[in-house]
């Protein structure tokens, strides 16, 4: 029986009340991290690597848009599968926040009041900063969705291998095998890692994306990885 001092977060109720708002919260804090990450990134290179500057970024966006129709076209998808949540993105950092807006307001010539010439004054000091962050969001949103397009292939290889594994464990309890609760955990947290740490690096790369050979491996190595921890699996069904 549960004691009445119980805090009302410490119930079943509140576990079931703010676990969505928990995972909202992580979620957008994850989106929050990527991007800083995706723009120092990019400022670095834009600043300090490439010749061309930002145009080398514009390049690598609109090469990247073009292989992620590309691959939705031959998924029978359109366009907007891949400009969609590249749109969304945007408009939520730039466009939700005014920064949009208050370029074309700025790139306008005419007079200006007092506080408006002082923050142009601010916005044209950071302008290429700002257009960096700019199209570095575009590209960031577009290789999103672009990779979104290898989760049904992702899900695929996870049931296969999972399923190959739970087969294998049961084998294995048959015959007197050994069951292994580090090598389940080990296999389960390095699918986190790998799927983690693999689409971020995807996401961010200063550089053309393979992606049917690194989704593709990220993929593959997932599903190996789900088998190894279904069939370690050590507590009874």
């Amino acid at each position: 029986m549960a004691s009445k001092n119980t805090s009302f977060h410490d119930g079943p109720l509140a576990a079931v009340l703010l676990s969505p708002l928990k995972l909202a919260f992580s979620l957008g804090l994850g989106l929050v991290l990527i991007l800083l990450v995706g723009w120092a990134v990019d400022w670095v290179y834009v600043s300090r690597v490439w010749p061309d500057g930002a145009d080398r970024l514009r390049s690598l966006l609109a090469a990247d848009l073009g292989r992620g129709i590309a691959l939705a076209a031959r998924q029978g998808r359109g366009a907007g599968e891949i400009t969609g949540p590249a749109n969304l993105l945007y408009g939520l950092v730039f466009e939700a926040t005014g920064i949009h807006e208050m370029g074309l307001r700025f790139a306008d010539a005419s007079a200006l009041s007092i506080p408006d010439t002082v923050v142009r004054r601010s916005y044209l000091a950071h302008r290429e900063a700002i257009e960096t962050a700019m199209v570095g969001t575009q590209l960031l949103g577009v290789r999103f969705a672009t990779f979104m397009r290898f989760l049904p292939l992702l899900l695929l290889f996870y049931a296969v291998g999972a399923v190959d594994g739970l087969t294998e464990r049961a084998i294995r309890r048959s015959c007197g095998g050994r069951e292994s609760a580090s090598l389940y955990h080990r296999a389960k947290y390095l699918q986190m890692a790998v799927l983690w740490l693999g689409g971020v690096a995807l996401l961010v790369w200063p550089g053309p994306v393979a992606w049917e050979l690194c989704a593709g491996l990220i993929v593959i190595v997932t599903g190996g990885l789900a088998r190894m921890q279904w069939a370690f699996y050590k507590k009874h069904l």
